[in-house]
């Protein structure tokens, strides 16, 4: 029975991080719906949705959903291709139906096949690519303005921002960067600031930002940030004008196949983003709760179906505002709820006003979340466990960097399969001689867990017993032998051992392996056909010595 949960328990910590997660999201929104050639507004109504509808149906307490932009580059080709976004909208709402379906089906469980090394990769390249996106911002060069995890884009573009933003440096913008970065970590390390629970630092640092720059303007000083370096959202006059920037789907477009070829994609990538997002942010909870990943699939296609109805990008869960959230000291998905409440109210209301923040102070802000997903502790924390829980860590936190996200997630998967592999073939059994009384044995120890990926290495130890041999296979330690495995030791110790001399003994094997009742019949057949076999194979004996005798006492 899932436990029921009382959202307004902690409304004092969760109305902090929330606000928190509203700061770091309303540039974000804005700028992914830059990026993906959409609306402006697009981007906020996702957030919206994301924290409002998605966040309340949603069983997660950490994570926050919105338009992330690892499906930037999908939904900026597909609008060019179909040529209208309002079309495009229409395959928003086949990617959420889509993921509706994926819900209850299922399909969310294959999260649980994420290895651990694999996500810690993925928050630490995550990190990473926030830093070098957000440096730009934080000096005052604005080339481009995407600013979230940019899943879609490439660390090579990253790293090119940043050597271009190097010369282009804004005095004010550092100023105010480097004051926001001391409140933030002063907020956390200083004791009188940290009673001051109720108030973000980010907030705090967001506020001071604001003043700076008014005052660097109403001063005339050259320290003062230009408009382009501020935060940008749609300033709607009237209700009709509100009402005539937001764009309906066109539902023409279920009889185009190319939109029903975009629906799938985003649902897939946004499905499978999703999915990793809420391994990640299960892994920030500190209460270390679980999410159910069908309910989840389930709330993002609710999310995207009526996210694409009123005009808004397609979402998923984010990483970063999830971070910011967790970091924030959030305490469940209240937190994620009034985070879209806040958006709703602001662009509503005070659009005029949070076009005065500053980017710098935001670029501080998320330069502080990246810092805390890719500290160097986490690096030599896997560096110290060893080959096989670093290598895939290292391998998916370069791929996402330096390719995508889903790359590289795929890649850190490739190679802890591969050591899981290579695993199983050492381990499954130990292979030695030792002088016995009656000449060389070999001994076959073989492990707790023989499956059947340790079929190959077994076979090819068995081939190279030579003949005339004494084996012994001890399984005595064993609780689990696949089938495949068991026909193999069987076929070598009742046939080729037969016709090469080699004298097999079987320890320990038991009638049945408790761990896999589907082979306990197998198992049976095994040890009484090897008992037949081995009956047979004396009373062949016994019948070649009497023929032998007879032969001889023919001959007297």
């Amino acid at each position: 029975m899932t436990k029921k949960i009382n959202l307004f328990a902690n409304l004092k910590s969760d109305f902090a991080s929330g606000l928190v997660v509203f700061l770091v999201a309303l540039p974000l929104c804005l700028g992914i719906a830059l990026a993906s050639g959409a609306p402006p507004l697009s981007g906020i109504i996702a957030g919206i949705v994301g924290g409002v509808v998605v966040g309340f149906l949603s069983r997660s307490h950490i994570s926050v959903s919105g338009p992330a932009a690892g499906l930037t580059a999908i939904v900026l080709t597909a609008i060019t291709d179909l040529g209208a976004f309002n079309i495009f909208l229409t395959a928003g709402l086949i990617a959420g139906m889509l993921q509706l379906i994926l819900g209850f089906i299922k399909a969310g469980s294959i999260s649980n096949y994420f290895p651990t090394n694999v996500i810690e990769g993925m928050l630490a390249g995550i990190g990473v690519i926030i830093i070098l996106k957000q440096i730009p911002h934080a000096v005052g060069y604005d080339s481009d303005f995407e600013g979230d995890e940019t899943f879609a884009e490439n660390g090579g573009n990253a790293l090119g921002s940043l050597m271009d933003s190097l010369g282009h440096l804004h005095i004010g913008a550092i100023l105010i960067t480097l004051i926001s970065l001391t409140i933030l970590i002063s907020w956390d390390k200083i004791a009188f600031l940290k009673r001051l629970k109720l108030v973000p630092g980010a907030l705090v640092a967001v506020v001071v930002g604001v003043v700076l720059n008014e005052v660097f303007t109403a001063s005339g000083s050259a320290l003062a940030i230009s408009t382009e370096h501020l935060v940008s959202l749609p300033v709607p006059q009237s209700f009709d004008d509100f009402k005539n920037i937001i764009v309906t789907p066109d539902f023409s477009g279920f009889m185009n196949p190319k939109v029903w070829v975009v629906g799938a994609t985003i649902a897939i990538v946004a499905s499978i983003e999703t999915l990793l997002c809420i391994e990640a942010s299960d892994r920030m909870d500190s209460q270390k709760r679980y999410t159910d990943t069908n309910v989840e699939l389930k709330a993002q296609g609710i999310g995207n179906m009526l996210s694409s109805f009123i005009g808004g990008l397609p979402m998923t869960s984010v990483v970063v505002r999830s971070s910011a959230n967790a970091n924030a000291g959030a305490k469940s998905k209240m937190s994620a709820i009034i985070h879209g409440v806040l958006l709703l109210i602001s662009v509503v209301s005070i659009p005029f006003l949070l076009n005065k923040i500053p980017l710098a102070t935001l670029a501080a802000v998320l330069l502080m979340v990246g810092y805390k997903l890719a500290k160097p502790t986490v690096i030599m924390h896997f560096w110290h466990k060893g080959k096989y829980q670093f290598v895939p860590f290292i391998v998916t936190l370069l791929g996402v960097v330096f390719l995508d996200l889903l790359k590289g997630v795929a890649l850190g998967i490739a190679i802890s399969v591969v050591f899981i592999l290579r695993g199983n073939l050492k381990r499954a059994y130990r292979f030695r001689k030792e002088k016995f009384e009656d000449g060389d044995v070999i001994r076959i120890d073989l492990a707790q867990e023989v499956s059947f990926l340790n079929k190959a290495a077994i076979k090819t130890t068995l081939a190279e017993i030579p003949e005339n041999s004494k084996v012994v296979i001890n399984a005595s330690d064993t609780v689990y032998i696949a089938h495949d495995v068991l026909d193999l030791i069987h076929e070598f110790a009742t046939i080729r051992a037969a016709d090469e001399n080699i004298k097999v003994k079987l320890k320990g094997f038991k009638k049945a392996y408790e761990l896999n009742d589907i082979d306990d019949k197998a198992n049976h057949v095994f040890f009484e056909n090897y008992e037949e076999a081995r009956a047979r194979k004396q009373a062949k004996a016994d019948y070649d010595r009497c023929m032998a005798l007879v032969g001889k006492e023919k001959e007297n």
